[in-house]
């Protein structure tokens, strides 16, 4: 009677697993993007909410996608501070521009939490005064020309001199408070191509706005506008240590 117990328990675990890593996953590596219908995922129960952000990071695939672990953790992190704290009025999705990474490289990515899906993996610029592929000096200070670190909250829509945009309150003081004065806003430019690295060998920069592709700056817009969270990181050890809400 046990071995018949024990059997049946590892039978049933054996077709949860089945089940569960035949799950289709919606990320396509082949896709720049994809804004279609999203696609409901089951996620298991599970102890706690960091535990469900490890089952998301890994069930997308994200570390396959380019996005390091230590850059999405940090972002939910943060995102569950501002959360918590009322920063956040639409907690649908957030985006993590993971400027550890060469502007050669697709480095911002906007996922959707509610759908657990991957909905844009692009590319992003960095400030002139950043550096040249390589975003190595940040500053919160105008006139710098350079990216500020840190989490913000995306605001409301205009077009401006570089079209549809999208303003971008930063939240952290001392780091990147400035933004409004700065300014720092997501819009689309001509230099974040393809054709551009290939003609120069690195990515067009900015005045420190994270300017993304002309053909995706409506539909990213479109979808973390209005109060979600934007996170711009690097293994910068001064913002790693000096952030609140990474610490506190």
């Amino acid at each position: 009677m046990k071995k018949f117990r024990l059997r049946g328990v590892f039978v049933s675990t054996a077709i949860f697993l089945m089940i569960f890593t035949a799950l289709p996953f919606a990320f396509s590596s082949t896709s720049e993007y994809d804004v279609s219908t999203p696609v409901t995922r089951v996620i298991p129960t599970v102890s706690s909410p960091s535990s469900a952000m490890d089952l998301l990071y890994d069930s997308l695939d994200l570390q396959d996608a380019g996005l390091s672990k230590k850059a999405f953790d940090y972002a939910i992190k943060g995102f569950q501070k501002l959360k918590s704290n009322g920063k956040i009025s639409n907690s649908r999705v957030i985006s993590i521009a993971d400027f550890s990474k060469p502007s050669t490289e697709k480095r911002l990515f906007v996922i959707d939490l509610n759908n657990y899906k991957l909905l844009f993996k692009t590319y992003v610029a960095h400030g002139q005064n950043t550096g040249r592929e390589y975003a190595k000096a940040f500053s919160n200070k105008p006139e710098s020309f350079q990216s500020s670190l840190g989490f913000y909250v995306t605001s409301g829509t205009y077009i401006g001199k570089n079209g549809f945009s999208m303003q971008l309150d930063g939240v952290e003081y001392g780091i990147n408070h400035n933004a409004e004065e700065r300014a720092i806003v997501m819009h689309g430019a001509p230099y974040v191509s393809e054709s551009f690295i290939h003609n120069m060998g690195y990515l067009g920069r900015s005045h420190g706005c994270p300017a993304v592709p002309e053909k995706l700056n409506k539909p990213i817009i479109d979808k973390i506008k209005n109060g979600s969270c934007f996170f711009i990181y690097s293994d910068n050890s001064t913002y790693l240590s000096n952030s609140r809400l990474l610490h506190t």
